[in-house]
């Protein structure tokens, strides 16, 4: 079962690369969702109105599912496909990286776009701190007052954390724990209730 994953932290990773007057500006930002890709896409997109390229590549979700690569308009798999690649070499998630191009006037030919997209992605990801995170899995249990102390010696032992609770005469409490130990502390809590 994977339960860990790499990406980046929220503080933007920058690169850069040039070759034949054409100047390669990477960006590489943490998300978790298609919809924050587009924002930040079209704000860069909006700020650097005037580059010929604006290309990037994303993945998310810790089993690596879900990606795009996006050449905008420079030739098929020049781009998007180089920026995926350092992506997956560095096996990231949660992560987009855009480049910028500005044109230098010559013509790089397939395998010069290919490096150059490659290279500033590089770059940028050198330029950031990549962490481990943790899959966790939300685990809900309900009990009775007189039951606190043996559940709090549970979640005490096995160290999940904690997101929410409420204590009344049937008490509840919401548990956040590594993937691989929530069936482990579904099971110590369930036989609580039969003890």
């Amino acid at each position: 079962m994977i339960d860990e994953y790499s990406t980046i932290t929220d503080q933007i990773g920058e690169g850069y690369y040039s070759e034949k007057r054409s100047k390669f500006l990477a960006f590489a930002h943490h998300v978790e969702s298609v919809e924050e890709v587009k924002r930040i896409v079209a704000e860069y997109r909006k700020k650097y109105y005037d580059a010929r390229h604006v290309c990037y590549a994303y993945m998310l979700g810790p089993e690596r599912q879900e990606f795009r690569a996006n050449d905008d308009g420079e030739p098929s798999s020049t781009a998007g496909k180089p920026i995926l690649g350092q992506i997956n070499s560095h096996e990231l998630t949660d992560i987009l990286i855009i480049v910028v191009r500005y044109y230098g006037g010559v013509n790089l030919g397939t395998s010069g776009l290919i490096v150059a997209y490659r290279t500033a992605a590089t770059d940028a990801v050198a330029h950031c701190t990549v962490v481990v995170r943790q899959v966790e899995e939300l685990v809900q249990y309900s009990f009775t007052y007189p039951m606190m102390n043996d559940v709090m010696r549970i979640v005490k032992e096995m160290g999940p954390r904690i997101v929410h609770q409420t204590f009344d005469n049937t008490c509840s409490i919401t548990l956040s724990i590594r993937k691989s130990e929530a069936t482990q502390l579904r099971e110590r809590l369930r036989k609580l209730s039969f003890e």
